[in-house]
C-alpha cells in the first residue's frame, strides 16, 4: 500500500536550471501561443522549449529586405513610403523574440528558445538576441542531411562542432544540442560536442522522411507522430553516454507514459521531453503523467527522481554487454518459430 503522507521529490536539474520535475514540453506548435505555454505550465511542465526559429526564415526575410533596399536605392524618394509594408515579413523573426519576452512574462518556468539551422552565418546573431529577449537557455536543433557523396563523415562532424563553438562564443546562457543518431561513432561525437562547450545533448531529432504521391508525381511531406517504441533507441544511447560526457542528457521522442519517463531517468536522462503524446491526448495529459509517475515511484519505494537517474545506465547494470553486440546475438537467437 502506498504511503500517501510520504513526500516524493520529482525535482531535477537540466542545463543548470532547477526544475520541479523531469517533464518538459519539447518544441512544437503547442509552444507557439502564450496561452498554450501557460496551459503547459499549469498542467505540470517544468520547462518549455519554444517552437524553432529556422535559419531559412531569417535568411529569406533578410534577402527580401535587402532586395527591396537595393532596388529602391536608385528610385525616387517616394519609394521609401512602401518600406513599412514590405518590411512586414521581416518581423516574423522579430516576432519570435517578442514571443520569448511574452512567455517569460506569462510563466515562471524556464523558457528555452530553439534555433534550427545547419550552417554558420549572420543568423547566429539571433542566438544572442534570444538571450537578450530573456531565454533561459538555447536548444540548437541541427538538422543537416548530407546528400553530397563528396562530403566526408569528418566534414559533417566538423560542421556540427564549428556551429556549436560559434554559438557558444556568442552566448552566456547554456546551450543544448539536439542531434540525430546517424554518426559512425555517436559516443565520440558526443565527446566532441562536450569539448565544444555543449551544456546538454538532446537525443534524438527525428528524421522526417518524405513520401511519394504517385498520382501527382510529387515528393510530399510525411509527418507521423511518435510512439513508445521509438523510446528504445534513445534509452540505449543515453544509457551508453551517461557518465561518459559532462553535458546533461535529455531524452526526446517516444515518451508517452509515466513508465517511459521512469525508463528515461534510469537510463541517465535529466529530463524527458514530449510532444506527440500531448498532441494526441491534449495538454492536460501532462498532469496525468505526473500523477502516475508519483504513484509508480511510491509503489516501488523511490524517494526522488535523482535516486533513479542513471541506475540502469551501461556503467550501472550487471551486464553492460546488453547494450552491445552480445545483446544483438541473444535477441536474434531467442525468437522461436511456432
Amino acid at each position: 500500500m502506498i504511503d500517501l503522507t510520504k513526500t516524493i521529490d520529482l525535482s531535477t536539474t537540466y542545463l543548470g536550471l532547477k526544475l520541479k520535475s523531469p517533464l518538459v514540453a519539447s518544441a512544437s506548435p503547442l509552444c507557439m501561443e502564450v496561452g498554450d505555454v501557460r496551459r503547459l505550465e499549469d498542467a505540470g511542465a517544468s520547462a518549455v522549449v519554444l517552437h524553432s526559429l529556422f535559419e531559412e526564415q531569417i535568411e529569406i526575410e533578410s534577402e527580401e529586405l535587402n532586395r527591396f533596399l537595393f532596388e529602391s536605392s536608385g528610385s525616387s524618394a517616394e519609394a521609401g513610403t512602401e518600406l513599412p509594408e514590405l518590411m512586414h515579413p521581416v518581423r516574423k523573426a522579430e516576432g519570435y523574440l517578442k514571443h520569448i519576452q511574452a512567455c517569460k512574462q506569462a510563466v515562471r518556468i524556464p523558457v528555452i528558445a530553439s534555433l534550427n539551422g545547419s550552417s554558420k552565418g549572420g543568423w547566429l546573431d539571433y542566438a544572442a538576441r534570444m538571450e537578450q529577449a530573456g531565454a533561459d537557455a538555447l536548444e540548437l536543433n541541427i538538422y543537416h542531411i548530407p546528400v553530397d557523396p563528396a562530403v566526408t563523415g569528418d566534414e559533417v562532424e566538423q560542421r556540427y562542432i564549428d556551429l556549436v563553438t560559434a554559438v557558444k562564443s556568442t552566448l552566456k546562457i547554456p546551450v543544448a544540442v539536439k542531434l540525430g543518431p546517424y554518426f559512425s561513432s555517436l559516443p565520440n561525437m558526443a565527446r566532441k560536442l562536450d569539448a565544444a562547450g555543449a551544456n546538454g545533448l538532446v537525443l534524438f531529432n527525428r528524421f522526417y522522411q518524405p513520401d511519394f504521391d504517385l498520382e501527382a508525381l510529387e515528393v510530399v511531406p510525411n509527418l507521423i507522430l511518435s510512439n513508445s517504441h521509438e523510446l528504445l533507441l534513445r534509452l540505449n544511447w543515453i544509457a551508453v553516454l551517461y557518465g561518459a560526457v559532462k553535458a546533461d542528457l535529455a531524452l526526446t521522442g517516444g515518451v508517452h507514459s509515466a513508465v517511459d519517463v521512469v525508463k528515461s531517468m534510469m537510463a541517465g536522462a535529466k529530463v524527458a521531453m514530449m510532444t506527440s503524446a500531448l498532441l494526441k491526448r491534449g495538454i492536460g495529459y501532462l498532469d496525468t503523467i505526473a500523477t502516475e509517475l508519483l504513484v509508480w515511484m511510491g509503489e516501488h519505494e523511490y524517494d526522488s527522481i535523482k535516486q533513479m537517474q542513471g541506475s540502469m545506465s551501461r556503467n550501472a547494470v550487471p551486464q553492460p554487454s546488453a547494450f552491445e553486440r552480445a545483446n544483438y546475438m541473444k535477441v536474434l537467437s531467442s525468437y522461436a518459430i511456432r
